[in-house]
């Protein structure tokens, strides 16, 4: 028993010292069949593949502990393009050759445990070579635990350290160890990947929760056995699959597989030896980077001779894009750049010198340089700009090119931060703004791949920015935020958070744009940080002390960090009890957008913003378009993961028009990232209110004197600060700002005086003379559009890219020629071309030429293998035109002139195929289509032709003629083709130009494999558009010709007669049809027939003034009603059978079998709107006096046009305008237009004509103005204008009190398509759009739609839409500007157009306060009671910036009776009732009613008798209009004045919520103290103003208890009380705020109590207090 005992301990001891690490013997060489194995494309066969493949024996032997030489004996290379799996692989001969010596050179690496360490190499061999050792070493890598058979790990390896499941099981019978290990790409610890070119890209984590676009495996599986010291790798082999989609992966994926397979052969005894070189530290197993960054997967180019190759290639360049692209002229230009990258600095210079006297060549360079993308290109710009190479605008465009391709590095950066501080950079202001704006963006794009970035790289922006703010030097500040803004690093959060006005007065005491700036530039730092700018962004909300705009920016940045439900929610919360409506408005728009967002990347800000937007009160979405909004729109499509967006933030302050500053945004989605493309703001701060006010009044000392002199009485009036005149405007690409710009008032004078400066006429002078002399230029601009690429290893060690490039080069060829006659003399002025005959030749050639590549495989330097997509659009659109203009004659004639047009003008060709190519044999490299042209078979193709009819009356009464053509008809049999091939060729004939167009789209896809979005791409596809002359039909030229005057007539080709007959409507057998039909058809067309409007317009129930057709309506339309469902059953038929006939009514338009289930769910109630439309056009004709003998005469428009029918037989046409095609057989083709103008019946006409012999077609609009009222226009088209007809009336008049307008539209006959398309439209209103409409009974004419608007107001209105067979109803809808009814009644104030033009612009959006019957409504519509005191003025409306343009006073005298004083300009104005009339005085002295109106002698100020009363207008000094009369008052303020007001009409700044303000800033909740803290109280009883009262702070009489403590309370709001030696005569109660101190204290010695600083305490309760309205005096006062 001792013996079994001792011998399992030695077995154990045994067993725990062997190892299970795979083990290579000292002086033993294990030989291996290595063999890898790379294949892209998509997964099934039969498609073309793209691949390599290495094979090679493997030797391995110990060189000492821990160390290993590996050797690769008979490498060999091989490529494949082909069709998998038929094709062969066909040896890379000369690759392997070209790299054995690197691929036979033994390499030294650590291994201990199964664990890979370094490496060692000599110099020699490249990295790309080394990264294939370490794909073998990777098969090595094992981490075997003794004690587990299954288990995870982050394990190491050449792709990165990623998540590893382990699984071990042992095969007994056969010693073997079976190992499976796989690896998961997508959950790494460390990933190594490089992007290149999608910095500016945001990734949507929601998206690649449901579906990843790149996923990737590995699996392992060795078969081992156990040997002395450890086991043996007898096999391994290896099976990676990495996909990748654009789209979801149910939509297809393409792929790249690797296989590789180590299998062991023999021992050998010899070992590797080392070659004689000294062998380097060369890195670890992980993958290292080298000349695939730089080069482009599109191509591979073996370069010998760098200098010559890119002379050879801008040689090219330069002579094929001349007159127009060439085709090929992107990929060409992507060759360029790809030789420059491979380019020395030295070659540059050379290069440079070579070229920069060559304006063609010297562009293609600038253009090609900053493509580079090394820092390179920075430091040639840098060289080339310091020693005067470049101009300014040269470097500024190459600039902006290099910091957005430039691959940002240390290097790059510290070149920026140099060039930034140059002098010569700092000298200009444009290119210093440049530099600075890219510096942050280098340093973003640096910081983009990297977790933590170093925060010493923007810290001299920080430090810059603090001296700036410490100097005070705004400009600086705003161009340092907005650096910081581009970084966006995480440490730039507290230095601009110190610019914000939440911490401390020194930021408080900086302009508003500055903390503007500072909140925009958070905006990429929350991308990052998100809940640290939460935090910030919700106390910048929060705060209500700040301005509105600065809490609506911080609004935006809150949803730019995609807050949660809880941060959404508690948004809600606060907006549910927001004071200010500008806020509140534009937080409820943004969220009530964000719920209908549909893209992934919103989802859950969606959601949460559906559930917070229940919270609010859904009253906030009905405010008007003067409250700022913001808005999101967008559409995605989930399955293609694609989609756009576009945000809008219309964000005002003062509910003026102009908004204070509008943001407007673009972002794309695509393949589970999102990317803002285009962000573009504007801020116009006071712009308005510098254009339109009068510039004089800042300089009038003595008005501001006298005003403050008054105001000073208030009680602790504060000015409000004025707005500085300024308007800005930036712009964004990806969420970097490039550019900005600030005009000021004198920016803005600078601009006027050089625009009507001489320097501006010289400029024009020498264009004038170029274009005489003959003028041609070529424009070429070649641009890299898109470089995004992303590359990864793969197992093998070869690196795996998917890139996406898009390259394009526009040209334009343009000479130009220029005659006058008579010749212009040497010294002419611009003005003499207005009298000369001018022709201007000008032949232009715009082309453009586009490539996109899409590539997934393998890229190096040195070999290709890979799927590359191509497409290319080709375009080019020549044209030569002649014009000729002679003002003096009023002749102006344009000529398009024949040119040589390519055969295709625009054409797309998309193409899919496998490239396999190594550098060494480029002449082999082999290039196969995805899809074999041996998969499809023939199938027919169809060609549709169209002939269009040259005349339009053909165009418009017969559909296009389609013939089908089947061109393979004697082609076999047709059977089912294997692969979905499609194409069609669509043809159309213009004979009135003389061009046929064709219309072509051809495509071969794989949907035959799968039906989705992937397959369908993938192939060939191709569409393109062609002109071409029509055969037999030469046309010279097309000219438009238009004449003005009396020689119009002479102008005419084709006489018109428009003859009284009326044509037959339709030939003699369909006439004889429609007797028979008729019984059967009256009911049908008995409502046609029962109302005015449907009738013909030959019978007198269109005429307007019919009084029997008005009296017949209301019995009609009972008919009308009885009668449908006889008729209803009946229409089909009818329809069917007289297609023409039922096409002319519009009554099938709203079918009752389409819209009853619309209308129930699109309208919510039915109404009848309660007055009738009343016609002034009635009234005016049964009075007036003034209409001629002939108009009086005539009873309607159709008697008038009865008179004359063609205004020709008796006036000549005012213009006439000629559209012809000159033909070479001398055919007249085209129309012409005449107008007539008939003055005494206030009458127009226009008649189109085609000018063909045979073609009698014409358009006639025929109208005539009856009143001031109404007009009446009769259309009609067709043969002689008589086969379509219809009627258009406009007139005014009264719906119940109100002004309102309406539009008739009746006819007789329609087109089909007019009905057609009519309901198309109708069908496809979103339902949202109809909300609010209310429906009203179905009661209407059959072909007559009518829209009547009512102006219940001057800012609502009432539409009233009818058509067939519906009445709609919008009521009270809010117009954000005020409609002029007084000006449509009467005459605007003012004389000069200029003046009426600028009040009524003025009225549009003036703010109103008025007083009828003791209420006062102030210019917010805020209504109230307002108790006056007896005598004393009271502040109306005054300007309260410290400009004081302009006070308004109120005051009711001892008979209650109120006076009205204006302060304006240098003058007092009193307006005030004496007996039944109105009484004014200026300066003091009165002015009879019979010497109004008053005009001031310099400003533009009037006063003039209105109505009842009297108006005063000052609309440049802000006061727009204040009118006075016996019973009320009214006072209109212009808008650029909103937010600046002050006084009992409040501010006008649309916050109703916050209206009672008082001189000092203090919001009270009651009227009364409001209008009391209004007054202008006496100095002294003995006062001349007859005021006996004063504001002061009053004791509360009763004691109270505030918390615990018995106090006396203070009212820290100012009540009216009589002066000491008056007494009250009549009082009030008003409710103010307290302030309490406790019993025990002095009030009198309490640090506030004074009467500089009472009002500003706290209230700690609210009471009554007494105050004084009216007051007498003892006799020592009186």
């Amino acid at each position: 028993m001792r013996v079994v005992v001792f011998a399992l301990t030695l077995a154990l001891v045994a067993g725990q010292h062997h190892s299970f690490a795979p083990e290579f013997a000292a002086g033993k060489t294990y030989v291996y069949k290595y063999e890898a194995w790379l294949l892209g494309g998509l997964p099934e066969e039969g498609l073309a593949k793209a691949g390599l493949k290495v094979t090679s024996k493997v030797l391995i032997s110990a060189a000492a502990q821990n160390y290993y030489m590996l050797k690769l004996v008979e490498p060999e290379l091989y490529e494949y393009s082909g069709v998998w799996p038929q094709d062969p692989v066909i040896p890379a001969t000369k690759l392997t050759s070209a790299l054995a010596a690197q691929l036979m050179t033994p390499i030294k690496f650590e291994y201990a445990n199964g664990v890979v360490g370094k490496m060692f190499a000599p110099e020699g061999i490249s990295t790309m070579v080394l990264n294939v050792y370490r794909g073998i070493l990777n098969v090595l890598q094992l981490n075997i635990k003794k004690t587990q058979n299954v288990y995870e790990l982050q394990e190491a390896g050449a792709q990165g350290v990623c998540k590893t499941l382990y699984a071990i099981t042992e095969d007994e019978k056969a010693e073997r160890i079976l190992l499976t290990k796989t690896r998961d790409l997508n959950h790494c610890q460390e990933k190594i990947m490089k992007d290149m070119g999608l910095a500016y890209t945001q990734t949507c984590t929601k998206c690649q929760q449901d579906s990843k676009n790149l996923r990737g495996a590995t699996a392992y599986k060795y078969t081992l056995k156990p040997v002395a010291g450890g086991i043996l790798i007898l096999e391994a082999a290896v099976n990676e699959l990495i996909r990748f989609s654009p789209f979801t992966e149910m939509n297809g994926a393409a792929q790249m597989q690797t296989k590789q397979s180590l299998v062991f052969l023999e021992i050998q005894r010899a070992p590797v030896v080392p070659i004689e070189a000294q062998y380097l530290h060369r890195g670890s197993l992980k993958y290292e980077f080298s000349s695939e960054l730089l080069q482009t997967p599109i191509q591979l180019i073996k370069i010998n001779n760098v200098q010559a190759q890119i002379a050879e290639i801008l040689n090219h360049l330069v002579a094929h894009n001349v007159e127009r692209v060439h085709e090929d002229a992107p990929l060409k230009f992507l060759e360029l750049i790809q030789v420059l990258r491979a380019a020395r600095y030295e070659d540059l210079e050379m290069l440079w010198s070579q070229y920069r006297t060559k304006p063609a060549y010297r562009q293609w360079i600038l253009d090609a340089i900053p493509a580079i993308g090394t820092s390179a290109a920075l430091r040639f710009i840098k060289e080339k700009f310091l020693v005067d190479d470049m101009t300014v605008a040269e470097t500024a465009q190459a600039l902006i090119a290099s910091i957005h391709m430039v691959t940002a590095n240390t290097e790059v950066i510290k070149l920026v931060e140099a060039l930034a501080v140059n002098s010569k950079i700092v000298e200009s202001p444009v290119l210093r703004e440049i530099v600075l704006l890219g510096y942050g963006t280098m340093i973003s794009k640096y910081c983009f791949e990297m977790a933590v970035c170093p925060a010493e790289l923007i810290k001299p922006i920080q430090d810059l920015l603090a001296e700036a703010v410490a100097k005070d030097e705004t400009q600086d500040i705003i161009l340092l935020l907005k650096v910081l803004g581009n970084a966006g690093h995480p440490s730039s959060l507290k230095p601009i958070t110190k610019i914000l006005p939440i911490h401390g007065t020194a930021a408080a005491s900086l302009p508003m744009r500055v903390h503007a700036d500072a909140i925009m530039a958070l905006r990429n730092i929350a991308k990052k940080e998100p809940r640290m700018i939460q935090e910030l962004a919700l106390q910048v909300y929060m705060d209500k002390a700040l301005h509105p705009e600065l809490r609506m920016l911080a609004c935006i940045l809150l949803f730019e960090t995609r807050p949660a439900l809880a941060l959404v929610t508690t948004l809600a919360n606060i907006v549910k009890t927001e004071e200010n409506l500008q806020v509140a408005s534009f937080t409820y728009s943004h969220m009530k957008s964000l719920t209908r967002s549909t893209a992934a990347i919103h989802a859950s800000v969606a959601a949460a913003c559906n559930i917070a937007i229940k919270i609010l009160n859904p009253k906030l979405n009905r405010l008007s378009l003067r409250f700022s909004k913001a808005i999101h729109m967008d559409v995605y499509n989930n399955p293609l993961m694609l989609g756009a967006a576009a945000s809008t933030f219309y964000i005002n302050d003062v509910a003026t028009i102009l908004p204070r500053s509008v943001v407007a945004k673009t972002s794309a989605y695509f393949a589970g990232a999102a990317a803002d493309i285009l962000e573009v703001g504007v801020r116009t701060e006071g712009l308005q209110e510098a254009l339109l006010k009068n510039p004089a009044l800042i300089d009038d000392a003595d008005r501001i004197t006298k005003m403050k002199r008054i105001i000073k009485a208030l009680s602790e009036w504060r000015a409000h600060p004025s707005r500085q005149p300024l308007a800005s405007v930036y712009v964004k690409f990806f969420g970097q700002e490039i550019a900005f710009a600030n005009f000021d008032k004198a920016m803005i004078d600078q601009a006027i005086a050089f625009a009507t400066g001489p320097s501006l006429q010289t400029l024009g002078k020498n264009a004038v003379r170029d274009l005489l002399s003959g003028a041609s230029f070529h424009f070429t601009k070649p641009l890299l559009a898109t470089e995004m690429r992303r590359i990864l290893p793969t197992a093998a060690g070869l690196p795996m890219e998917l890139s996406l490039y898009t390259a394009a080069v526009a040209a334009a060829a343009v000479q130009c020629k220029a005659t006058t006659t008579p010749a212009l003399p040497e010294n002419f002025h611009l003005s003499h071309l207005l009298k000369t005959d001018i022709q201007l030749e000008t032949e232009i050639r715009p082309s453009i030429a586009v490539n996109t590549f899409a590539v997934m495989g393998v890229n190096t330097a040195i070999l290709q293998a890979a799927l590359l997509s191509r497409a290319k659009l080709n375009s080019i659109v020549p044209a030569k035109i002649a014009t000729r203009l002679d003002i003096t004659e009023g002749h102006f004639k344009i000529e398009v002139l024949p040119v040589s047009v390519p055969e295709h003008v625009a054409a797309v060709h998309v193409e899919t195929f496998a490239v396999a190519r190594n550098i060494e044999d480029l002449s082999a490299a082999k290039i196969t289509p995805l899809i074999p042209a041996k998969v499809f078979e023939p199938i027919s193709r169809e060609i549709l032709t169209s002939k269009f009819a040259s005349s339009a009356a053909a165009s418009l009464s017969n559909s296009a003629e389609i013939i089908h053509q089947d061109v393979a008809a004697a082609e076999p049999a047709i059977v089912k083709p294997k692969a979905a091939q499609f194409e069609k060729k669509y043809c159309a004939k213009a004979a009135a130009i003389g061009l046929k167009g064709c219309f072509k789209i051809a495509t071969e896809n794989a949907a035959f494999i799968r039906d989705i979005a992937l397959y369908k791409l993938a192939g060939r596809h191709s569409v393109v558009l062609s002109w071409k002359p029509i055969e037999g039909e030469v046309i010279e030229r097309l000219e438009m010709e238009v004449q003005v005057g009396p020689k119009a007539a002479e102008k005419l080709i084709k006489q018109i007669n428009l003859s009284e007959e009326e044509i037959a409507e339709g030939r003699p057998v369909l006439m004889k049809l429609k007797k028979i039909l008729a019984p059967r058809l009256k009911n049908a067309t008995s409502r046609s027939s029962s109302s005015s409007s449907s009738s013909t317009y030959r019978s007198s129930s269109w005429s307007s003034s019919s009084s029997s057709s008005r009296a017949a309506a209301p019995t009609s339309r009972l008919h009308s009603r009885s009668s449908s469902s006889r008729s209803s059953g009946s229409s089909a038929s009818v329809s069917r059978s007289s297609r023409s006939s039922s096409a002319s009514s519009l009554e099938s338009l709203f079918s009752a079998s389409s819209s009853s289930s619309r209308s129930s769910a699109r309208f919510s109630k039915k109404v009848i709107y309660p007055h009738k439309f009343q016609k002034n056009h009635k009234k005016q004709v049964s009075t007036s006096a003034v209409l001629s003998r002939s108009r009086s005469s005539a009873s309607s428009f159709e008697a008038i046009r009865r008179q004359n029918k063609f205004l020709g037989n008796q006036v000549a046409p005012t213009f006439a305008i000629i559209f012809r095609a000159v033909r070479a057989d001398k055919k007249v083709f085209g129309y012409q237009l005449a107008f007539y103008l008939d003055k005494p019946n206030a009458r127009v006409q226009i008649i189109l004509a085609a000018l063909a012999a045979d073609n009698n077609w014409k358009f006639c609009a025929d109208g005539a103005l009856l009143s001031k009222h109404k007009v009446t226009a009769r259309i009609g088209w067709g043969a002689e204008c008589k086969q379509y007809d219809t009627m258009v009336t406009a007139e005014a008049g009264l719906v119940g009190p109100s002004p309102a307008a309406r539009l008739r539209v009746a006819w007789n006959e329609l087109p089909s398509a007019f009905k057609y398309y009519a309901k198309k439209v109708y069908d496809n209103i979103p339902a949202y759009m109809l909300a609010g409409w209310t429906q009203g009974k179905d009661e209407n004419s059959a072909k007559q739609l009518s829209l009547t608007v009512v102006a219940t107001s001057d800012r609502t209105l009432d539409l009233i839409w009818k058509t067939p067979t519906h009445t709609v109803y919008k009521l009270a809808l809010h117009l954000p500007i005020a409609l002029p009814l007084d000006e449509i009644k009467g005459l605007t104030p003012f004389d000069g157009l200029a003046d009426n033009t600028h009040y009524l612009f003025a009225k549009a959006g003036a703010a109103e306060c008025s007083f009828v019957s003791d209420t006062l409504t102030t210019f917010n519509s805020r209504r109230y009671k307002n108790e006056m005191p007896v005598s004393c003025y009271q502040v109306l409306a005054q300007d309260c910036t410290s400009e004081l343009k302009f006070m308004v006073l109120l005051k009711k005298d001892h008979v209650e009776q109120n006076h009205i004083n204006v302060k304006i300009a240098d003058i007092d104005i009193d307006l005030y009732p004496k007996n039944t009339d109105v009484i004014v005085k200026v300066n003091g002295m009165e002015i009879p009613i019979n010497n109004l109106p008053y005009q001031h002698p310099t400003a533009k100020i009037q006063i003039r008798p209105k109505g009842e009363g009297i108006s005063v207008y000052a609309p440049t000094h802000g006061l727009h209009e204040v009118y006075f009369d016996m019973n009320s008052w009214r006072i209109k303020v212009v808008d650029w004045m909103r937010g600046q007001t002050c006084g009992l009409c409040g501010k006008a700044d649309g916050e109703v919520r916050q209206e009672y303000v008082t001189p000092n800033g203090r919001l009270t909740k009651n009227a009364a103290s409001f209008t009391h803290s209004w007054v202008l109280p006496a100095e002294s009883c003995r006062d001349t103003t007859e005021c006996r009262m004063k504001l002061e702070s009053v004791q509360l009489e009763k004691q109270v208890d505030i918390h615990g403590q018995e106090s006396k309370c203070y009212s820290v709001e100012p009540v009216l009380r009589c002066l000491p030696g008056c007494f009250p005569v009549k009082t009030t109660a008003v409710t103010v705020g307290f302030h309490c101190l406790p019993t025990g204290e002095s009030a009198r010695n309490h640090r506030w109590f004074n009467l500089s600083n009472i009002y500003n305490n706290s209230v700690d309760l609210r009471d009554t207090a007494e105050a004084h309205l009216a007051c007498s005096c003892t006799a020592q006062c009186a």
